[in-house]
């Protein structure tokens, strides 16, 4: 579990980060809590962001998958896809994420899919709906992250983490 798998970026996406030295699946990872929950970004792009993560491991004790968790899960795929509109000259920061729970899931994986509300120049805000794997929907969440200007440092902090 957490293993990062390949995330399929656009080429242009990947062409900019490149000319940076910017390692693109250390900055759009999951990051560490992320991986601990098994999270796996499986597409990213700024109109769409997909990713997975197991029920398993990430439960409440009543064995149902854990809202936390499901947070986890929307605030990681809207903040990649705020990144990705925000660009090489923006950092996204989440300012407001908002969980409504429909259902419990108990077993497989969840399927976050992260579609853009609202992209503007200083801030981003995404519907993220999180589906079991029969495709009802478990969770609908909404993030809106500022984007900031880069500052030095913020790719060599970003590579240090790793």
């Amino acid at each position: 579990m957490g293993e990062q798998q390949h995330v399929k970026f656009p080429q242009e996406v990947i062409d900019e980060y490149a000319a940076l030295g910017v390692d693109l699946q250390a900055l759009f990872s999951a990051g560490h809590l992320g991986t601990r929950m098994g999270v796996q970004i499986v597409e990213a792009s700024a109109e769409r962001v997909v990713g997975t993560m197991p029920v398993e491991g990430n439960t409440q004790p009543y064995g149902l998958l854990h809202g936390g968790a499901s947070a986890v899960l929307a605030e990681t795929l809207g903040s990649v896809g705020s990144m990705l509109h925000g660009g090489t000259s923006k950092i996204a920061v989440g300012v407001d994420l908002n969980c409504t729970h429909h259902r419990g899931a108990r077993s497989g994986l969840v399927t976050g899919v992260a579609t853009p509300l609202h992209r503007g120049r200083s801030t981003a805000t995404y519907e993220v709906v999180i589906s079991d794997e029969q495709g009802r929907r478990v969770c609908t969440a909404r993030l809106t992250c500022m984007l900031r200007d880069v500052n030095p440092g913020d790719a060599e902090r970003v590579r240090a983490a790793d």
